[in-house]
């Protein structure tokens, strides 16, 4: 699975688009505030574990009290997990039932 992923809001859901670099989840970002779908959250660094918010969430997140800003970092930190390892379930061909196929 690729390291990074670049989450979006769209219709009060979260969505992600995983990157295998840090560079190019930058560059989606950027682009993602250009365009009328969604509305972009930041990036996800799997490795590390660590979430950057965007430049817009960042202005957002800053005027929060500490505790505040911990339950948010805590809270997208934990859905953006959740959609990843929803992806790695569906990229998983030998857990489908033969009847499926």
């Amino acid at each position: 699975m690729k390291r990074f992923s670049v989450v979006y809001r769209l219709k009060e859901q979260y969505y992600h688009i995983p990157c295998s670099t840090y560079i190019k989840a930058t560059m989606l970002l950027r682009k993602a505030h250009s365009t009328p779908f969604g509305k972009p959250v930041g990036i996800y660094d799997a490795k590390t574990e660590l979430f950057q918010w965007g430049p817009l969430q960042q202005h957002l997140y800053n005027t929060l009290s500490l505790g505040e800003q911990g339950r948010q970092g805590s809270a997208i930190i934990n859905q953006v997990q959740v959609l990843r390892q929803q992806d790695e379930r569906l990229a998983r061909p030998d857990e489908i039932p033969l009847g499926l196929y």
